[in-house]
This record gives C-alpha cells, structure tokens and sequence, in this order.
C-alpha cells in the first residue's frame, strides 16, 4: 500500500522545530539560524515551549519533551514537525505520543540520526517522512551545507528531487525500485521486536552511523541480518560512515566489506550516498518509492511521484 504525502508546504506556512532527544545547551544562537532559513522560504516558525530545558542528557524531562512534540502533532496550523537535533532520546517518548490526529491529518516529521525511530514508527503508521538536516547543522557555514539545505526545500515544498552519485569501488551494480525505508544503523537495531520496527521486504534499505566501533557496526549490522533485514530487501544505499572508532585489536576489513558480508549478493548497493553525519547530508524522503541506478560510472537516485 502507498505511504500518505503530507501536504507539501507554501509559503506562509507554520512549522515547529522541537527537541525530542538531546541537550540544547548553549544552542539558541544555532537553532535561530535554522528559523532564519525556514522564514527565508516564506514558513512561519515556532518553537517548542519547552525546547531549552535541561534534564542531565536530554532537551527537558520525556514528559516535557513528548508534551512539545505532541502539542506539535495536534495543532493543525503546523505542517511540519523539524527536530532541533538527534543524540538520543526519542525512544523515550516515542509510546507516550498519541498519534490520531496525526494519521487524521498528516504532516512532514523531519531529521535524522536519533530521529530515525520517527522515521519508522511512522513509516508503519503508512506516512512519508524526510531524513534531512536539522536545527544544529546551521552550525556549519552556509556555503558547507548549501546542497544539504536545498534538498530539503526541494523535499518539503514538493520539487522534483534526484542525485547523481560518483562511484565506488564497492558498488553492486543494477537497477531497481522500491520504497526507501531506514536510517542509522543504532537505532535499526534498537528497534528490534517492537512496533516501530520496519519490513524491508520489496524495499531499498538506507543506512548511516557515526562513533562506532567496527565490531559494534558489525554486530548491529548481524542483529539486523538474523532478523532478516537482509533477506528480500531490493537495494542497499550507504551513507556516511563517520568517525569509526579505533580499535586496540585491528579489525582487519573495511566497513563496505563488512556491509558487503550480510546483504544478498545478487542486489545493487550504492556506497558514498551523501547522507548522515556530515555537513552534506541531502534529504532523503522516507516511504517515497525510488529508482536506484547502481553503474559503473554513475549512479543515481530518483525519487518517483
């Protein structure tokens, strides 16, 4: 069945940025660079009321938290719910949230990393959501995020949205369609056995991590294979692997092999897809059915209407 498009946004439009996992601190003057951009696109912006509050690790209480980001998923004046960062939290409050009048009246849920447990539980509420920048990546220079910033225009104001990505010595060639579902690689794996974790039968799996060990990477990775992640996907696209850590015993092959090891051999895998934890971090639209194009030379992604 295919997912729900919220509506696209239109100039005049109200949006909501909100923390629903990590600490704000010291974040203000960031957070209002990404208002500036979103009112440059002619959105109205509000903030959570409680978006920088301070409890230990997390951007206020779960209960403040779940309070912001509910309020957000209820006010039908908001179109779009844009988290201010990731680092860890959103599990927490992910079962307290009623989501009703969301499926009454969807709307664009935007991040990624630790809001990659969004991206999936609404995934199986039958919604798109878009796996794009968030308030924190303003802390980099205009000029380094430009295309990152673009794409996410594009993705929310309804334009045609496709990437041509040069080639990798680890790619599996070929052409295939399908749903675009996924995330990082952490949160997959924590998703496990509960009701946010998705099938990836007939889809295109998008994966991305930052500050793992390669043995913590492959053992997320062989959790996801024995639930059977692997088995009837369609295609693979890697994003970053960012800030691998070092381990005191050399782990003895790449993080592309180590991919390579679990996904079936006869389906097109594309490395290097700018996306994750990097200053260019273009938007992905999760649920949207895409063509990926896995070649020699060049390969490409396209998000289908």
């Amino acid at each position: 069945m295919k997912l729900i498009t919220p509506p696209f946004l239109q100039k005049g439009d109200t949006i909501a940025i909100v923390a629903p996992a990590g600490i704000l601190k010291n974040r203000k003057a960031v957070i209002n660079l990404a208002k500036k951009q979103a009112e440059v696109w002619g959105l109205k912006v509000v903030f959570g009321k409680n978006m920088f509050k301070t409890d230990h690790h997390f951007a206020g209480t779960d209960e403040e938290r779940c309070q912001d980001f509910q309020d957000a998923l209820d006010n039908p004046n908001i179109k779009a719910i844009w988290a201010a960062r990731g680092g860890y939290g959103s599990v927490r409050i992910l079962d307290m949230l009623d989501f009703s009048n969301f499926k009454e009246n969807p709307k664009w849920i935007i991040g990624y990393s630790d809001i990659t447990a969004f991206h999936n539980h609404v995934h199986n509420l039958g919604v798109e959501t878009v796996h794009g920048i968030m308030g924190t990546s303003f802390q980099d220079t205009p000029e380094v995020i430009a295309k990152s910033v673009e794409s996410l225009r594009k993705s929310l104001f309804g334009e045609d949205l496709n990437y041509k990505i040069t080639p990798s010595k680890y790619n599996k060639s070929g052409t295939v369609s399908g749903e675009l579902v996924g995330g990082n690689i952490a949160i997959l794996a924590s998703m496990l056995g509960s009701e946010s974790e998705i099938s990836t039968e007939g889809k295109i799996l998008f994966i991305e991590e930052i500050g793992e060990y390669k043995y913590s990477i492959d053992r997320m990775l062989q959790s996801l294979k024995r639930a059977n992640y692997f088995t009837k996907v369609k295609g693979i696209i890697v994003g970053d692997m960012t800030k691998v850590k070092k381990n005191s015993t050399p782990w003895g092959s790449s993080i592309e092999q180590l991919i390579l090891e679990v996904v079936p051999k006869d389906i097109p895998v594309l490395f290097n897809f700018p996306a994750g934890h990097e200053p260019d971090n273009r938007a992905l639209i999760m649920g949207r059915k895409v063509e990926l194009a896995v070649g020699s030379k060049q390969s490409t992604v396209v998000f289908l209407h």
